[in-house]
């Protein structure tokens, strides 16, 4: 049962990574969730650009090349830090739909990419970032979702009330003894959600001038929030990237935040423009 009702709280227990199975063709819940994440992104994005009066056309070109750019980055990233287990089987690197993916790598990826578009189509960088971070953020909620079907990015041994089970081929080595983890794909689905919530507000705000937000606030609170609730969420893991003794997450998180601030400072203390692609009538 995905749910299992206990005398106090209740656990999670993956259903296991496949839907279905007809031959040598599987549906999987990750690519599904994926797939699912970039269908809803297109649509809040396409929406949001018509309520500032620029074409929603243009925001769906963007999201293909979002997904060229940032698919690819997310598992070169995740490979990059995990090579031992990719060494002897160069293969299975493309095998992306069995996981292993960094939402950092995808990120460092999308901005690449909107920054080419954005020069292309001589259209303001920050503009494109404002409408983009909505659904980017959304997208991450979802997605994270991948994880608990995969049994994978979870945190270290627990036995609060939601624990999460996972079965012995899943526990990593020197956690075998143990059946209860923290769900931090919840954790963090719930962070990015109420993120979610927070630039919905900001953007809605921003429209009634109440007052009027300067062109890249959105996407700098984005990276201040979301990396503020990554920071804490991945010390909880067992399974993180690692730059000898650092968790890689948490220092491009801290790194985030770092330049969110600055960002804001830059455009609220200051009173500049942010570097753009192009000069921007916004």
């Amino acid at each position: 049962m995905l749910i299992q009702y206990l005398p106090v709280g209740f656990q999670f227990t993956s259903p296991g990574p496949t839907i279905l199975e007809v031959g040598p063709i599987s549906i999987r819940w990750y690519g599904l969730l994926i797939a699912s994440a970039v269908l809803i992104g297109v649509t809040l994005c396409q929406y949001l650009a018509s309520r500032r009066h620029v074409n929603p056309e243009l925001m769906g070109d963007l999201v293909i090349w979002l997904i060229i750019g940032a698919i690819p980055a997310a598992r070169l990233y995740y490979v990059a830090f995990q090579w031992q287990n990719y060494a002897n089987d160069p293969a299975s690197i493309i095998a992306i739909w069995k996981g292993g993916i960094a939402i950092h790598g995808a990120i460092i990826g999308g901005i690449l990419a909107a920054l080419i578009f954005a020069k292309i189509n001589q259209v303001s960088f920050w503009l494109l970032a404002d409408l983009v971070a909505p659904a980017l953020i959304l997208g991450q909620a979802i997605g994270r979702w991948g994880n608990f079907f995969n049994s994978e990015a979870f945190g270290g041994p627990t036995d609060l009330p939601w624990k999460l089970y996972i079965s012995p081929p899943y526990r990593l080595l020197g956690y075998q003894d143990y059946q209860y983890f923290h769900p931090t794909f919840l954790y963090e689905s719930i962070w990015n959600f109420l993120v979610f919530g927070l630039l919905l507000t900001l953007f809605f705000r921003d429209l009634q001038q109440k007052p009027p937000l300067k062109l890249g606030s959105i996407f700098l609170v984005y990276a201040i929030a979301y990396s503020s609730g990554r920071i804490w969420i991945e010390a909880l893991r067992t399974d993180s990237l690692m730059l000898g003794p650092f968790r890689i997450a948490q220092l491009i998180s801290f790194g985030g935040i770092l330049l969110g601030m600055a960002g804001l400072l830059w455009l609220y203390v200051f009173q500049r423009h942010l570097p753009d692609v192009v000069k921007s009538d916004f």
